[in-house]
Protein backbone atom coordinates (compact mmCIF):
# COMPACT_ATOMS: atom_id res chain seq x y z
CA UNK A 1 0.00 0.00 0.00
CA UNK A 2 1.30 3.92 -0.66
CA UNK A 3 2.74 5.00 2.55
CA UNK A 4 1.82 9.26 3.07
CA UNK A 5 3.80 10.96 4.98
CA UNK A 6 2.20 13.52 7.03
CA UNK A 7 3.16 16.76 8.01
CA UNK A 8 1.80 18.79 10.91
CA UNK A 9 2.08 22.63 10.34
CA UNK A 10 4.16 21.82 14.26
CA UNK A 11 6.75 20.87 11.80
CA UNK A 12 6.75 23.57 9.45
CA UNK A 13 8.27 26.58 12.00
CA UNK A 14 10.55 26.19 15.16
CA UNK A 15 6.99 26.35 17.02
CA UNK A 16 7.45 25.93 21.09
CA UNK A 17 7.76 29.70 21.32
CA UNK A 18 4.60 30.40 19.91
CA UNK A 19 2.71 27.16 18.72
CA UNK A 20 0.11 26.15 21.26
CA UNK A 21 -1.92 28.63 21.11
CA UNK A 22 -4.10 28.41 17.84
CA UNK A 23 -8.15 28.06 18.65
CA UNK A 24 -9.50 30.42 21.32
CA UNK A 25 -13.10 29.75 22.17
CA UNK A 26 -15.70 32.78 21.56
CA UNK A 27 -17.76 34.58 23.69
CA UNK A 28 -20.87 32.81 22.59
CA UNK A 29 -21.88 29.10 22.70
CA UNK A 30 -20.43 27.15 19.68
CA UNK A 31 -18.48 30.28 18.60
CA UNK A 32 -14.08 29.62 18.36
CA UNK A 33 -11.77 31.32 16.38
CA UNK A 34 -8.70 28.92 14.52
CA UNK A 35 -5.79 29.41 12.93
CA UNK A 36 -5.49 26.75 10.05
CA UNK A 37 -4.32 26.65 6.51
CA UNK A 38 -6.23 28.27 3.26
CA UNK A 39 -5.83 27.76 -0.16
CA UNK A 40 -2.44 29.77 -0.74
CA UNK A 41 -1.45 30.51 2.78
CA UNK A 42 -2.14 30.53 6.13
CA UNK A 43 -4.92 32.74 7.95
CA UNK A 44 -7.47 32.96 10.87
CA UNK A 45 -10.94 31.02 10.71
CA UNK A 46 -13.88 32.24 12.37
CA UNK A 47 -17.17 29.56 13.05
CA UNK A 48 -20.43 29.86 14.87
CA UNK A 49 -21.28 26.50 14.51
CA UNK A 50 -18.86 24.33 16.36
CA UNK A 51 -16.41 24.35 13.99
CA UNK A 52 -18.68 22.50 11.51
CA UNK A 53 -18.28 25.55 9.04
CA UNK A 54 -15.92 27.96 9.03
CA UNK A 55 -15.18 31.28 7.23
CA UNK A 56 -11.37 32.59 6.63
CA UNK A 57 -11.57 36.07 7.74
CA UNK A 58 -8.07 37.42 7.51
CA UNK A 59 -4.62 35.85 5.93
CA UNK A 60 -2.28 36.47 8.57
CA UNK A 61 1.24 35.42 9.31
CA UNK A 62 1.07 32.22 11.50
CA UNK A 63 3.71 33.66 13.84
CA UNK A 64 1.33 34.94 16.29
CA UNK A 65 -1.20 33.60 19.19
CA UNK A 66 -5.01 34.52 19.50
CA UNK A 67 -7.65 35.56 22.40
CA UNK A 68 -11.27 36.20 21.83
CA UNK A 69 -12.62 38.83 24.26
CA UNK A 70 -15.68 38.37 26.15
CA UNK A 71 -17.48 41.24 24.12
CA UNK A 72 -18.54 39.84 21.19
CA UNK A 73 -16.66 40.21 18.18
CA UNK A 74 -13.32 41.29 19.89
CA UNK A 75 -10.66 39.28 19.18
CA UNK A 76 -6.72 39.61 19.50
CA UNK A 77 -3.52 38.23 18.22
CA UNK A 78 0.08 38.76 19.48
CA UNK A 79 3.20 38.63 17.04
CA UNK A 80 6.48 36.96 17.82
CA UNK A 81 7.86 41.03 17.79
CA UNK A 82 5.71 41.55 21.13
CA UNK A 83 3.09 43.31 19.72
CA UNK A 84 -0.56 43.39 20.30
CA UNK A 85 -3.50 43.94 17.91
CA UNK A 86 -7.48 44.03 18.49
CA UNK A 87 -10.06 43.50 15.90
CA UNK A 88 -13.60 44.67 17.48
CA UNK A 89 -15.22 43.12 13.81
CA UNK A 90 -14.19 39.26 14.17
CA UNK A 91 -10.90 39.36 12.82
CA UNK A 92 -11.51 40.75 9.26
CA UNK A 93 -9.56 41.25 6.63
CA UNK A 94 -8.78 45.55 7.45
CA UNK A 95 -10.08 45.75 10.89
CA UNK A 96 -7.05 45.11 12.96
CA UNK A 97 -6.09 48.05 15.18
CA UNK A 98 -2.01 47.96 16.56
CA UNK A 99 -2.98 48.17 20.67
CA UNK A 100 0.23 48.24 22.59
CA UNK A 101 3.63 46.58 22.69
CA UNK A 102 6.01 44.33 25.01
CA UNK A 103 3.01 41.90 24.99
CA UNK A 104 3.86 38.28 25.75
CA UNK A 105 2.74 35.52 23.00
CA UNK A 106 1.12 34.09 25.54
CA UNK A 107 -2.22 35.64 25.93
CA UNK A 108 -5.58 34.82 27.65
CA UNK A 109 -9.23 36.65 27.62
CA UNK A 110 -12.88 35.99 27.90
CA UNK A 111 -14.27 35.98 31.27
CA UNK A 112 -14.11 39.94 31.47
CA UNK A 113 -14.91 41.94 29.14
CA UNK A 114 -11.60 44.11 27.80
CA UNK A 115 -9.76 42.16 30.39
CA UNK A 116 -6.69 41.03 28.70
CA UNK A 117 -3.28 39.05 30.22
CA UNK A 118 0.05 39.13 28.78
CA UNK A 119 1.26 35.57 30.42
CA UNK A 120 1.26 36.11 34.08
CA UNK A 121 3.08 39.01 33.78
CA UNK A 122 0.53 41.86 33.36
CA UNK A 123 -2.98 42.30 32.58
CA UNK A 124 -5.29 45.35 31.19
CA UNK A 125 -8.88 46.27 31.99
CA UNK A 126 -9.56 48.24 28.99
CA UNK A 127 -9.39 46.51 25.62
CA UNK A 128 -5.37 46.31 26.14
CA UNK A 129 -4.68 50.07 26.31
CA UNK A 130 -2.99 50.13 29.71
CA UNK A 131 -1.44 47.35 31.85
CA UNK A 132 -0.83 46.56 35.29
CA UNK A 133 2.27 44.70 36.34
CA UNK A 134 2.41 41.40 38.56
CA UNK A 135 5.51 40.77 40.78
CA UNK A 136 4.33 36.85 40.48
CA UNK A 137 6.67 35.91 43.78
CA UNK A 138 7.28 32.68 43.54
CA UNK A 139 7.88 31.91 39.99
CA UNK A 140 10.49 29.11 39.29
CA UNK A 141 11.45 27.55 35.96
CA UNK A 142 10.42 27.67 32.50
CA UNK A 143 7.00 28.84 31.39
CA UNK A 144 5.10 26.04 29.41
CA UNK A 145 1.80 27.25 29.72
CA UNK A 146 -0.46 30.22 31.34
CA UNK A 147 -4.28 30.05 32.52
CA UNK A 148 -6.59 32.42 33.92
CA UNK A 149 -9.55 30.80 35.92
CA UNK A 150 -13.18 31.71 35.80
CA UNK A 151 -13.06 33.23 39.31
CA UNK A 152 -11.36 36.50 40.04
CA UNK A 153 -7.80 36.75 40.45
CA UNK A 154 -7.20 32.99 40.19
CA UNK A 155 -4.39 31.87 38.00
CA UNK A 156 -2.17 29.08 36.80
CA UNK A 157 1.38 28.66 35.20
CA UNK A 158 2.52 25.55 34.08
CA UNK A 159 6.47 25.25 34.34
CA UNK A 160 9.48 22.70 33.70
CA UNK A 161 12.79 22.95 34.76
CA UNK A 162 15.90 22.37 32.69
CA UNK A 163 17.09 20.09 35.14
CA UNK A 164 13.85 17.94 36.03
CA UNK A 165 13.31 16.03 32.89
CA UNK A 166 10.54 13.68 34.31
CA UNK A 167 8.16 16.29 35.60
CA UNK A 168 6.31 19.76 35.08
CA UNK A 169 5.20 21.64 37.91
CA UNK A 170 2.00 23.63 38.28
CA UNK A 171 2.03 26.65 39.60
CA UNK A 172 -1.28 28.80 41.35
CA UNK A 173 -2.27 32.84 42.11
CA UNK A 174 -5.10 33.71 44.09
CA UNK A 175 -4.06 37.14 43.58
CA UNK A 176 -4.05 38.08 40.13
CA UNK A 177 -0.32 36.42 39.73
CA UNK A 178 1.31 38.66 42.37
CA UNK A 179 2.17 35.57 44.34
CA UNK A 180 2.00 31.74 43.31
CA UNK A 181 3.25 28.63 45.00
CA UNK A 182 3.62 25.17 44.09
CA UNK A 183 0.13 23.62 43.41
CA UNK A 184 1.18 19.90 41.91
CA UNK A 185 3.29 18.26 39.66
CA UNK A 186 3.12 15.70 36.71
CA UNK A 187 5.34 13.21 36.11
CA UNK A 188 5.94 12.68 32.42
CA UNK A 189 9.10 11.66 30.28
CA UNK A 190 8.93 14.27 28.40
CA UNK A 191 10.52 17.42 25.64
CA UNK A 192 9.80 20.29 25.39
CA UNK A 193 9.16 20.15 21.75
CA UNK A 194 5.86 18.74 22.56
CA UNK A 195 2.64 20.45 23.49
CA UNK A 196 1.47 20.50 27.34
CA UNK A 197 -2.06 23.20 27.35
CA UNK A 198 -3.65 23.93 30.01
CA UNK A 199 -7.44 26.36 29.30
CA UNK A 200 -10.39 26.33 31.43
CA UNK A 201 -13.91 24.57 31.67
CA UNK A 202 -16.84 27.27 32.31
CA UNK A 203 -16.99 26.63 36.69
CA UNK A 204 -14.64 28.29 38.98
CA UNK A 205 -11.76 25.81 39.59
CA UNK A 206 -12.41 23.49 36.50
CA UNK A 207 -9.39 22.75 34.48
CA UNK A 208 -8.19 20.57 31.50
CA UNK A 209 -4.85 19.54 31.19
CA UNK A 210 -3.48 18.13 27.77
CA UNK A 211 0.28 16.00 27.36
CA UNK A 212 0.46 16.14 23.91
CA UNK A 213 3.65 13.89 24.77
CA UNK A 214 1.70 10.65 25.54
CA UNK A 215 -1.47 11.72 24.79
CA UNK A 216 -3.70 12.23 28.21
CA UNK A 217 -6.17 14.50 28.81
CA UNK A 218 -6.94 14.91 32.49
CA UNK A 219 -9.39 17.40 34.07
CA UNK A 220 -9.47 19.11 37.28
CA UNK A 221 -12.31 20.60 39.23
CA UNK A 222 -10.81 21.71 42.39
CA UNK A 223 -8.78 24.46 41.35
CA UNK A 224 -6.22 21.69 39.88
CA UNK A 225 -5.53 20.01 43.47
CA UNK A 226 -6.51 16.38 42.19
CA UNK A 227 -6.64 15.25 38.47
CA UNK A 228 -9.05 12.76 36.56
CA UNK A 229 -7.70 10.97 33.08
CA UNK A 230 -10.61 11.19 31.10
CA UNK A 231 -9.36 9.85 27.54
CA UNK A 232 -5.87 9.16 26.02
CA UNK A 233 -5.50 10.45 22.07
CA UNK A 234 -3.70 8.68 19.74
CA UNK A 235 -0.09 8.83 19.58
CA UNK A 236 1.73 8.39 16.13
CA UNK A 237 3.75 10.76 14.11
CA UNK A 238 1.00 13.17 13.55
CA UNK A 239 0.62 15.82 16.14
CA UNK A 240 -2.38 17.90 17.78
CA UNK A 241 -1.38 21.66 17.72
CA UNK A 242 -3.85 22.89 20.16
CA UNK A 243 -7.02 22.40 22.49
CA UNK A 244 -9.73 24.80 24.17
CA UNK A 245 -12.19 24.44 26.33
CA UNK A 246 -15.94 25.61 25.46
CA UNK A 247 -18.72 27.41 26.87
CA UNK A 248 -20.82 24.80 28.14
CA UNK A 249 -20.35 22.09 30.56
CA UNK A 250 -18.16 19.20 29.37
CA UNK A 251 -17.15 20.72 26.23
CA UNK A 252 -14.21 20.60 24.69
CA UNK A 253 -12.49 21.57 21.01
CA UNK A 254 -9.23 20.13 19.60
CA UNK A 255 -7.56 21.62 16.72
CA UNK A 256 -5.28 19.20 14.41
CA UNK A 257 -3.80 20.79 10.72
CA UNK A 258 -2.03 19.00 8.28
CA UNK A 259 -0.02 19.86 5.27
CA UNK A 260 1.79 17.99 2.61
CA UNK A 261 3.58 20.54 0.84
CA UNK A 262 4.98 18.75 -2.29
CA UNK A 263 1.42 17.65 -2.91
CA UNK A 264 -0.11 21.01 -1.93
CA UNK A 265 -2.76 19.08 0.58
CA UNK A 266 -4.18 20.94 3.70
CA UNK A 267 -6.80 20.24 5.74
CA UNK A 268 -8.11 21.22 9.41
CA UNK A 269 -10.10 19.50 11.41
CA UNK A 270 -11.98 20.40 15.06
CA UNK A 271 -12.82 17.52 17.31
CA UNK A 272 -15.81 18.84 19.46
CA UNK A 273 -16.47 17.03 22.58
CA UNK A 274 -19.81 17.52 25.46
CA UNK A 275 -18.67 15.36 27.76
CA UNK A 276 -15.33 16.20 29.12
CA UNK A 277 -13.23 14.55 26.04
CA UNK A 278 -14.21 11.07 26.46
CA UNK A 279 -16.47 11.00 22.77
CA UNK A 280 -15.55 13.47 20.09
CA UNK A 281 -17.45 14.05 16.67
CA UNK A 282 -15.07 15.42 13.98
CA UNK A 283 -15.57 18.52 11.47
CA UNK A 284 -13.67 19.16 8.60
CA UNK A 285 -13.87 22.67 7.68
CA UNK A 286 -11.33 23.33 5.36
CA UNK A 287 -9.94 20.62 3.06
CA UNK A 288 -7.58 20.72 0.15
CA UNK A 289 -6.22 17.84 -1.53
CA UNK A 290 -6.04 13.95 -0.22
CA UNK A 291 -6.73 13.27 3.53
CA UNK A 292 -4.48 12.01 5.73
CA UNK A 293 -5.55 9.21 8.21
CA UNK A 294 -5.32 8.70 11.65
CA UNK A 295 -7.51 6.03 13.67
CA UNK A 296 -9.06 7.36 17.23
CA UNK A 297 -12.15 5.63 19.07
CA UNK A 298 -13.50 5.64 22.68
CA UNK A 299 -16.10 4.02 24.42
CA UNK A 300 -18.86 4.07 26.96
CA UNK A 301 -21.34 1.67 28.31
CA UNK A 302 -24.69 2.36 27.64
CA UNK A 303 -25.60 2.99 31.19
CA UNK A 304 -23.02 6.10 30.82
CA UNK A 305 -24.88 9.08 29.07
CA UNK A 306 -23.19 12.55 29.04
CA UNK A 307 -23.29 14.37 32.18
CA UNK A 308 -23.62 11.65 34.37
CA UNK A 309 -20.10 11.14 35.64
CA UNK A 310 -18.95 12.97 38.93
CA UNK A 311 -15.65 13.97 38.22
CA UNK A 312 -15.32 15.31 41.53
CA UNK A 313 -15.20 11.41 42.77
CA UNK A 314 -13.08 9.29 40.31
CA UNK A 315 -9.32 9.55 39.86
CA UNK A 316 -9.99 7.68 36.32
CA UNK A 317 -12.93 7.55 33.98
CA UNK A 318 -10.56 6.20 30.89
CA UNK A 319 -11.51 3.10 31.45
CA UNK A 320 -15.15 0.88 30.70
CA UNK A 321 -15.95 -0.97 33.73
CA UNK A 322 -19.18 -3.01 34.23
CA UNK A 323 -20.57 -6.31 35.83
CA UNK A 324 -21.05 -8.52 33.25
CA UNK A 325 -22.58 -9.16 30.39
CA UNK A 326 -21.65 -5.54 29.35
CA UNK A 327 -23.02 -3.60 26.76
CA UNK A 328 -19.99 -1.26 25.73
CA UNK A 329 -21.03 1.66 22.65
CA UNK A 330 -18.06 2.47 20.86
CA UNK A 331 -17.34 5.54 19.75
CA UNK A 332 -15.12 6.53 16.19
CA UNK A 333 -13.74 10.16 15.78
CA UNK A 334 -10.92 8.82 13.13
CA UNK A 335 -10.16 10.84 10.97
CA UNK A 336 -9.51 10.52 7.09
CA UNK A 337 -11.44 9.23 3.91
CA UNK A 338 -12.07 6.20 5.21
CA UNK A 339 -14.20 3.58 3.71
CA UNK A 340 -13.50 0.03 6.10
CA UNK A 341 -13.84 0.01 9.84
CA UNK A 342 -12.41 -3.34 11.47
CA UNK A 343 -12.70 -3.50 15.25
CA UNK A 344 -11.07 -6.27 17.57
CA UNK A 345 -13.10 -6.26 20.40
CA UNK A 346 -10.81 -8.79 22.76
CA UNK A 347 -7.29 -8.08 20.59
CA UNK A 348 -7.39 -11.64 19.14
CA UNK A 349 -6.06 -10.77 15.82
CA UNK A 350 -10.38 -11.61 14.54
CA UNK A 351 -12.37 -8.93 12.90
CA UNK A 352 -15.71 -8.91 15.41
CA UNK A 353 -17.30 -5.75 13.42
CA UNK A 354 -17.16 -3.58 10.70
CA UNK A 355 -19.48 -0.84 11.43
CA UNK A 356 -18.25 3.00 12.32
CA UNK A 357 -19.62 2.88 16.04
CA UNK A 358 -20.81 -0.76 17.24
CA UNK A 359 -22.01 -2.21 20.17
CA UNK A 360 -20.33 -4.98 21.82
CA UNK A 361 -21.44 -7.30 24.68
CA UNK A 362 -18.41 -9.21 26.78
CA UNK A 363 -20.04 -11.70 28.35
CA UNK A 364 -16.88 -13.06 30.58
CA UNK A 365 -15.06 -11.47 33.38
CA UNK A 366 -11.56 -10.32 32.93
CA UNK A 367 -9.96 -7.39 31.50
CA UNK A 368 -10.05 -6.15 27.47
CA UNK A 369 -7.81 -4.67 24.81
CA UNK A 370 -9.00 -3.29 22.11
CA UNK A 371 -7.90 -2.17 18.62
CA UNK A 372 -9.28 -0.28 15.46
CA UNK A 373 -7.70 -0.37 12.10
CA UNK A 374 -9.28 2.01 9.17
CA UNK A 375 -8.49 2.11 5.91
CA UNK A 376 -9.10 4.81 3.00
CA UNK A 377 -8.00 2.79 -0.11
CA UNK A 378 -4.51 4.41 0.28
CA UNK A 379 -2.92 3.24 3.61
CA UNK A 380 -3.78 1.83 6.92
CA UNK A 381 -4.10 3.21 10.61
CA UNK A 382 -4.35 1.58 13.42
CA UNK A 383 -5.08 2.02 17.82
CA UNK A 384 -4.93 -0.01 20.41
CA UNK A 385 -5.91 0.60 23.77
CA UNK A 386 -4.23 -1.36 26.03
CA UNK A 387 -6.59 -3.35 28.55
CA UNK A 388 -9.49 -0.79 28.20
CA UNK A 389 -12.38 -2.40 28.99
CA UNK A 390 -12.68 -4.19 32.50
CA UNK A 391 -16.06 -6.80 32.99
CA UNK A 392 -16.48 -7.70 36.28
CA UNK A 393 -18.79 -10.20 38.57
CA UNK A 394 -19.08 -9.39 42.37
CA UNK A 395 -19.51 -12.14 44.54
CA UNK A 396 -19.52 -12.52 48.25
CA UNK A 397 -17.26 -14.55 49.78
CA UNK A 398 -18.00 -13.88 53.47
CA UNK A 399 -16.66 -11.55 55.92
CA UNK A 400 -12.99 -12.58 55.34
CA UNK A 401 -12.07 -12.95 51.97
CA UNK A 402 -9.84 -15.67 50.81
CA UNK A 403 -7.34 -15.74 48.40
CA UNK A 404 -9.56 -15.61 44.57
CA UNK A 405 -8.07 -18.16 41.41
CA UNK A 406 -5.71 -16.26 40.58
CA UNK A 407 -4.03 -15.34 43.66
CA UNK A 408 -5.01 -12.11 45.32
CA UNK A 409 -6.07 -11.85 49.49
CA UNK A 410 -7.36 -9.47 51.57
CA UNK A 411 -6.75 -9.25 55.11
CA UNK A 412 -7.51 -7.99 57.90
CA UNK A 413 -10.85 -7.87 56.26
CA UNK A 414 -13.26 -6.02 57.80
CA UNK A 415 -10.62 -3.58 58.90
CA UNK A 416 -10.36 -0.25 60.55
CA UNK A 417 -6.87 1.00 60.10
CA UNK A 418 -4.98 -0.69 56.89
CA UNK A 419 -6.03 -3.42 54.88
CA UNK A 420 -3.43 -5.87 53.17
CA UNK A 421 -3.47 -6.83 49.13
CA UNK A 422 -1.46 -9.59 48.69
CA UNK A 423 -0.70 -11.31 45.27
CA UNK A 424 1.10 -14.22 44.51
CA UNK A 425 2.67 -15.06 41.36
CA UNK A 426 0.32 -16.42 39.64
CA UNK A 427 -1.08 -14.27 37.13
CA UNK A 428 0.94 -11.24 38.70
CA UNK A 429 2.64 -8.63 36.32
CA UNK A 430 5.59 -6.67 36.92
CA UNK A 431 3.53 -3.44 38.09
CA UNK A 432 0.14 -4.69 40.40
CA UNK A 433 -2.38 -2.18 40.73
CA UNK A 434 -5.71 -2.18 42.47
CA UNK A 435 -8.77 0.08 42.12
CA UNK A 436 -11.39 0.35 45.08
CA UNK A 437 -14.50 1.36 44.44
CA UNK A 438 -17.84 2.61 46.75
CA UNK A 439 -20.59 0.48 46.45
CA UNK A 440 -22.20 3.08 44.01
CA UNK A 441 -19.17 2.30 41.15
CA UNK A 442 -16.90 5.45 42.13
CA UNK A 443 -13.33 4.89 42.48
CA UNK A 444 -12.47 6.14 45.94
CA UNK A 445 -8.54 5.58 45.06
CA UNK A 446 -6.19 3.64 42.32
CA UNK A 447 -2.89 2.38 44.05
CA UNK A 448 0.21 0.87 42.63
CA UNK A 449 3.16 -0.84 43.41
CA UNK A 450 6.24 -2.90 41.98
CA UNK A 451 5.93 -5.09 44.90
CA UNK A 452 3.51 -8.00 46.08
CA UNK A 453 1.75 -6.22 48.78
CA UNK A 454 -0.42 -3.12 48.47
CA UNK A 455 -1.77 -1.53 51.43
CA UNK A 456 -4.35 0.86 51.86
CA UNK A 457 -5.04 3.05 54.82
CA UNK A 458 -8.92 3.86 54.65
CA UNK A 459 -7.68 7.48 52.81
CA UNK A 460 -9.43 8.66 48.88
CA UNK A 461 -7.52 10.22 46.51
CA UNK A 462 -8.36 13.50 47.90
CA UNK A 463 -6.64 12.26 51.21
CA UNK A 464 -10.01 12.34 53.21
CA UNK A 465 -10.71 8.95 55.53
CA UNK A 466 -13.75 7.45 53.91
CA UNK A 467 -16.50 6.80 55.26
CA UNK A 468 -17.56 3.06 57.18
CA UNK A 469 -19.02 0.69 54.73
CA UNK A 470 -18.64 -1.98 51.95
CA UNK A 471 -15.79 -1.08 48.73
CA UNK A 472 -14.98 -3.41 45.77
CA UNK A 473 -11.33 -4.05 44.75
CA UNK A 474 -10.09 -4.98 41.48
CA UNK A 475 -7.17 -5.78 40.16
CA UNK A 476 -5.88 -5.27 36.56
CA UNK A 477 -4.23 -9.03 37.45
CA UNK A 478 -6.50 -10.66 38.83
CA UNK A 479 -9.97 -11.70 37.22
CA UNK A 480 -12.47 -11.35 39.94
CA UNK A 481 -13.23 -8.26 42.56
CA UNK A 482 -13.86 -8.97 46.04
CA UNK A 483 -15.79 -6.66 48.89
CA UNK A 484 -13.70 -5.11 51.50
CA UNK A 485 -15.61 -3.62 55.11
CA UNK A 486 -14.14 -0.79 55.92
CA UNK A 487 -15.67 -0.21 59.96
CA UNK A 488 -15.39 2.74 62.45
Amino acid sequence: MKKILLFSLLTLFSVQLFSDWWITRGPVTGEIYFMGPTSTSYGLYHSADFGKTAVCVDSISPILTITADKTPGVIYYAKISEALYISYNFGNQGTWQYRNSGIKLQINSGIIEGQIYSSFSKHSEDYGVNFFNHNYNGFFGNKIDVEIDNEPGIGYVLIQKFDVYDSLFLLKSIDNFENLELLNSFCEESTFSSIRRLTRGIYPGELFFLSGFDGRLLISQDYGATWCETNKYNKTSISIDDMVGGRTEGEIYTLYQFTYLPEHRAHIYILHSTDYGITYEVFHPFSQGQEPLLTQFSAKTEEDAPGTFDIKSVDSIYYVTGDMPLNVQFYNYSIGDINTYEWDFNNDGLVDSYEENPVYTYTDTGWYSVKLTTYDGFDTSSFLRDNYVYVSKITDTGSELQSNELGMSCYPNPFNDKITFTFSNKGVTDKNEVLIYDMNGKVVKKISSFKNKIVWDGINFKGIKCEPGIYIVKSKSHINPQKIILTH
